[in-house]
C-alpha cells in the first residue's frame, strides 16, 4: 500500500475525522486494517498499525493532564508504548551542568544491565543518537543518527555501541527532541523491536514527547528542579568558532589557518573554553558542548 506524506493540515484533518459525526469521514476497509478519511478540507490514507497507534496517542494525550503522580504517568505511558510496539523508553532532561556524565532522568525503562553498561563504557560521550539532537529539531530514527556520523573519528566506537545495544534487545528506536525558547530542553527515546513509523505517527509522537516531558517536569520534586537549573556559560563568538571547528575534527594548526589566528591564540581560546565548560580536555569540551547545544 502506498504511504501518504502527511502535513500539519492533514493531521488536523485526521483528528477532525476521528471526532466527526459518522457520516463525515469515509473509511475504506475493515477497522484496524487500512483505509482513507475525508473531511471538508482534506483527506489521507493510513495503515492498520497507524490507525491503532494514532488512536492510542490521541486518547492518551488529553488523559495525561488528569494524572497526578510521576509513577502514574510512567505506568500509563509504558502501557501505550507497549501497545504501539515499543518495550523501552527514557524521558531525559538535557545536561544542565558541564560536569554531568549522564542525562537527568525523568522516567525510564531499559533492558536490565544496559544502563550500567552505557555509563561504564562512557557511551554518553559518543552516542550518535544524543549527538544528533544538536542537528535536528524533529524526531529521528536511531539508524538515521548513526548514518550522519559516517566520517566521525569515533565511528567504530559508535558501531560497537549500537551492536551492544542490539544484544540487550534495543534493536531499533527513535528519539524525539523537546525544544523551548532557550533551545533543547530534553528528549524522549523509545525502542526495542523494529517498528516503522509513518511521518504522521512521528508527528504525533513529537507532540506526545513534549506533553510527557512537561508533565513529568512539573511533577518533579525540588531536588530535580535544582538539577534543572541552567548553567550560566558565556561563550564569545570567536570561542564558538574555534569550538565548532574543533568539533569538526580540525587541529589547532588547521583552525589557526582557517580563522587567520596564531596557534598560540587558538590554544588560548581552547584553554578558556575548557575552564568555562569545566572540561578535562579538548575532547571532553567538545562532548560537553554537544550536550549543551553549543555546537552541532
Amino acid at each position: 500500500m502506498r504511504v501518504a506524506i502527511f502535513t500539519t493540515d492533514t493531521i488536523a484533518n485526521f483528528i477532525s475525522a476521528l471526532s466527526a459525526p459518522l457520516d463525515e469521514p469515509v473509511l475504506n476497509g475493515a477497522p484496524h486494517t487500512s483505509g482513507c478519511f475525508r473531511t471538508g478540507s482534506g483527506s489521507g490514507c493510513f495503515t492498520g498499525h497507524f490507525l491503532m497507534t494514532a488512536s492510542l496517542l490521541l486518547q492518551f494525550l488529553p488523559a495525561i493532564d488528569e494524572l497526578r503522580r510521576p509513577a502514574e504517568v510512567t505506568a500509563e505511558f509504558e502501557t501505550v508504548l507497549q501497545r504501539c510496539g515499543f518495550d523501552f523508553h527514557g524521558v531525559f532532561r538535557r545536561h544542565r551542568s558541564a560536569g554531568e556524565m549522564t542525562h537527568p532522568v525523568l522516567s525510564a525503562r531499559w533492558p536490565a544491565g544496559w544502563g550500567e553498561t552505557y555509563v561504564e563504557r562512557k557511551y554518553v560521550l559518543i552516542d550518535p543518537t544524543v549527538r544528533y539532537l544538536g542537528r535536528s529539531r524533529h524526531g529521528f530514527r536511531w539508524q538515521e543518527a548513526l548514518a550522519a556520523f559516517a566520517g566521525d573519528p569515533h565511528r567504530k566506537r559508535m558501531d560497537r555501541m549500537m551492536v551492544e545495544a542490539r544484544i540487550f534487545g534495543l534493536k531499533d528506536g527513535y528519539i524525539f527532541p523537546v525544544h523551548g525558547r532557550t533551545g533543547l530542553l530534553g528528549f524522549l527515546s523509545i525502542g526495542g523491536q523494529q517498528v516503522s513509523l509513518t511521518s504522521m505517527e512521528m508527528t504525533l509522537f513529537e507532540g506526545l514527547a513534549k506533553k510527557i516531558f512537561l508533565k513529568l517536569s512539573d511533577l518533579a520534586g525540588p531536588q530535580d528542579a535544582r538539577c534543572d537549573a541552567v548553567a550560566d556559560v558565556q561563550v564569545t563568538r570567536r570561542e564558538l568558532e574555534v569550538l565548532q571547528h574543533l568539533a569538526e575534527g580540525m587541529t589547532s594548526n588547521e583552525i589557526s589557518a582557517e580563522l587567520g589566528l596564531s596557534r598560540h591564540t587558538v590554544d588560548w581560546y581552547m584553554s578558556a573554553l575548557q575552564d568555562k565548560l569545566q572540561a578535562r580536555n579538548r575532547h571532553h569540551a567538545v562532548a560537553v558542548a554537544f550536550r549543551m547545544g553549543l555546537v552541532s
